[in-house]
């Protein structure tokens, strides 16, 4: 599996965009040129067979779909410290997965023949605030976490030019179902988005890039509103007492004609975020062991 990219450029940055515009399995990739040095960020599925050259590469996040084009490179890789294990080992990226025995063989072989993901020993971490200086060109490391917790964010400057990542704006909304997932964070990390003044935002996904801060930010209010309505889907559902079992096959995510060893899995940990926070806001109760039920009516915002 490969594919091709097109460019766009934003100022001095150049988005190779993914096949079918960066819809997965395929993402958009950043090519930042300064005058010292050239680096890359998030070489996807597309860039395997046509990789430009880059004395740096920067992940976004240890998830497949933005690390597939690394067997391209043989330069220094860096991502956020709290994703460091699953980019040096295929085998902690699948056991992040939580699939049973059989179903995390079949994840492994597909890292491995269809995303070329061989593990990076070699990779390095950075932080929030981290600042890459390529001459006259800075990127800078805006820590969003959630997605993953190492998730993050590059501005690049004097171009104005923030790349979100995976708060990539599609109406699937946000994807907080991994194990190593956290709502909370997410939600914190779209206020941290909208903070942030840009001329461009960059998404990696079928978005693209958005100009504007106004557009941005009303893109962004879309997106959240995702959280929103699956709540209220729960507590709908939750008029009688039903098991988390339940919720997951009822579906908070995904549609039903969606099938896959991930489903379950991401059902399952999508529903036990919102019923973690329904319950402590009193909305939802254990009503026995395992068993819950809603309480009144939810009232919820993410800003």
């Amino acid at each position: 599996m490969g594919g091709e990219y097109t460019e766009e450029t934003y100022g001095g940055v150049t988005v190779l965009v993914g096949a079918r515009r960066g819809a997965y399995p395929y993402a958009n990739s950043l090519l930042v040129r300064g005058a010292d040095a050239t680096l890359v960020v998030d070489p996807s599925l597309s860039l395997v067979d046509g990789a430009p050259p880059a004395d740096l590469v920067l992940v976004s996040h240890a998830h497949e779909d933005h690390m597939a084009g690394l067997t391209a490179y043989d330069v220094p890789v860096r991502i956020h410290d709290a994703d460091l294990g699953p980019l040096r080992s295929r085998e902690v990226m699948v056991a992040g997965f939580g699939y049973p025995p059989e179903e995390a063989e079949a994840a492994d072989r597909m890292l491995r023949d269809d995303f070329h993901v061989t593990g990076r020993p070699d990779a390095l971490g950075f932080t929030d605030g981290t600042v890459f200086d390529l001459g006259g060109r800075t990127v800078t490391v805006v820590h969003l976490p959630g997605h993953t917790p190492g998730h993050s964010g590059f501005l690049i400057e004097p171009d104005g030019f923030l790349f979100v990542a995976d708060i990539d704006l599609t109406a699937f909304g946000p994807f907080y179902g991994d194990s190593r997932s956290d709502l909370r964070d997410f939600e914190a990390s779209m206020r941290r988005c909208a903070d942030i003044d840009a001329r461009w935002y960059g998404t990696a996904h079928q978005k693209g890039v958005i100009e504007g801060a106004r557009r941005f930010r009303r893109g962004l209010a879309e997106f959240a509103e995702v959280v929103e309505r699956r709540e209220a889907a729960l507590l709908a559902f939750l008029t009688e007492p039903r098991t988390v079992a339940e919720i997951a096959a009822h579906r908070l995510v995904y549609r039903p004609h969606v099938s896959g060893p991930h489903v379950d899995p991401v059902e399952r940990r999508t529903a036990t975020h919102h019923l973690a926070r329904l319950t402590a806001g009193g909305l939802v109760t254990e009503a026995e062991p395992g068993l819950f039920r809603r309480t009144g009516v939810a009232s919820s915002a993410w800003i």
